[in-house]
């Protein structure tokens, strides 16, 4: 090593620097992440003549979105690509971030487009092969299979493409760095030359990155920081469904969600996934009861399921999916507190069918509405739908965009809605749909059961 060059240590999950090895990262609490790195000497910089541009005059080009041919990708871009800017794709292996790649590159060379896709992961004939299997070969689509950065932007340079896709940013790296591929300085110095390349030369960058068994994606945390949009690709590898999700977005709503259908020719765009989550929907179940949830400016409707048995252990399993654990143990306890109904002696299971997570305050008491029928084993109104968001006295309290979702049950044939009080004197119910105000969990039990 020369002597100029000096040897630091740095933590390959928070990429945090030391100059000694450490056994346990002090920034994350991470036990023998640190790896030995060569740094790099600063070579100074050149001096270069800045432009200041008014504010009234610097065009809009973000305006000018490039549509990708998916529609769901589309609606969380919030609208499409945005020239020069650099998005984020992640997901767990094999949940198919590749595929959802090659086929928004084949809707743009179907639209005339020029992209280039580069893979540090397969060969230009396995790529072949499985856009074959995609139906996704055009021949507007440019293929490279190279993991060395300053070779990936040398052709993009030459080539200038509409899209640039990089799958994946972990495999890249510079010959100029000493770390393996994958380290927090390969991830860091690749994708930060790649932004710089996107916003010199306009061009939407895409790079798919992979994630830890955390869920988070692989690499420095300064990674989300640096990129316009943050994506991730959602769902159980037993489930046939996905949801890309936009945790970070410089450029539209971080609330919007694309759901897809993984099928054996690849992913399916679902127009309408109110649809295809309710579509196996026992009738007269106990335990099974219609909420709906707002996901950006989509209302969709989704079935909570709960099964409540006694238990046979000491202590009670609580056992949920697709729903925050702790919101479900609370509802249990005012459920309990305020209805009488002795759950604490009981497991509790709950689901939301077809594989959806559901954060949102207003299904409150759909899971209410799933634990007492199951616990009471009668059966909810199958022409039904249960929303408002509980509070910890009981009270039931209004909940947003009420006429959106009272429009997507009346759509999906639902003729009954137990909302909140105060959500239902302040608007009118549609033709076809019986709007029912309930002002506590008490009052709702009585009209459910």
């Amino acid at each position: 090593m020369k002597k100029n060059q000096k040897s630091i240590f740095v933590c390959q999950a928070c990429g945090h620097r030391a100059p000694r090895w450490m056994g346990r990262c002090p920034e994350c609490d991470g036990w023998d992440s640190f790896l030995e790195e060569r740094e790099v000497p600063s070579r100074g910089q050149k001096a270069l003549d800045l432009q200041v541009f008014p504010m009234d005059s610097i065009p809009l080009d973000a305006e000018k979105r490039i549509r990708t041919g998916i529609a769901e990708l589309d609606r969380v871009l919030g609208g499409g690509l945005v020239a020069g800017s650099l998005v984020l794709i992640g997901g767990d292996p094999g949940i198919g971030k590749s595929t959802l790649m090659l086929q928004t590159l084949a809707g743009l060379a179907g639209m005339g487009k020029e992209v280039l896709y580069v893979s540090g992961e397969e060969s230009v004939r396995q790529i072949r092969l499985r856009s074959e299997r995609l139906d996704a070969v055009r021949p507007g689509i440019l293929v490279a299979a190279e993991t060395e950065v300053e070779r990936v932007l040398q052709l993009a340079e030459s080539r200038k493409p509409d899209v640039l896709v990089i799958d994946s940013i972990q495999t890249m790296f510079s010959p100029e760095l000493s770390s393996a591929p994958g380290s927090v300085s390969q991830v860091r110095e690749a994708t930060l030359r790649l932004m710089v390349f996107a916003k010199r030369i306009g061009i939407p960058t895409l790079l798919v990155g992979h994630v830890t068994k955390d869920g988070a994606i692989a690499g420095p945390r300064l990674l989300e920081h640096m990129v316009d949009t943050v994506l991730y690709f959602e769902g159980d590898r037993n489930h046939v469904f996905r949801i890309l999700r936009a945790v970070k977005n410089r450029f539209g709503s971080t609330n919007e969600i694309g759901v897809f259908e993984m099928q054996e020719a690849g992913l399916r765009e679902v127009g309408n996934p109110s649809a295809v989550f309710l579509a196996e929907r026992p009738q007269a179940a106990a335990g099974s009861v219609v909420t709906t949830s707002m996901e950006g400016t989509r209302p969709i409707l989704v079935e909570l399921q709960a099964l409540v048995t006694g238990t046979g252990a000491g202590s009670p399993r609580r056992t949920i999916a697709g729903l925050d654990s702790n919101r479900v143990a609370l509802l249990a306890a005012v459920l309990e507190k305020k209805v009488g109904l002795n759950l604490a002696g009981h497991d509790i299971f709950m689901n939301v069918a077809g594989g959806v997570r559901v954060d949102e305050p207003a299904v409150d008491m759909g899971v209410v509405a799933a634990l007492a029928s199951s616990f009471l084993d009668r059966a909810v109104d199958g022409k039904t739908v249960v929303l408002g968001e509980v509070g910890l006295t009981g009270e039931v309290r209004a909940v947003s965009h009420l006429e959106t979702r009272m429009g997507e049950a009346l759509k999906m044939g639902f003729t009954r809605c137990l909302v909140p009080f105060s959500s239902a004197k302040r608007i009118q119910a549609p033709d076809g749909l019986t709007l029912e105000g309930v002002k506590t969990v008490e009052d709702a039990m009585e009209r459910l059961f």
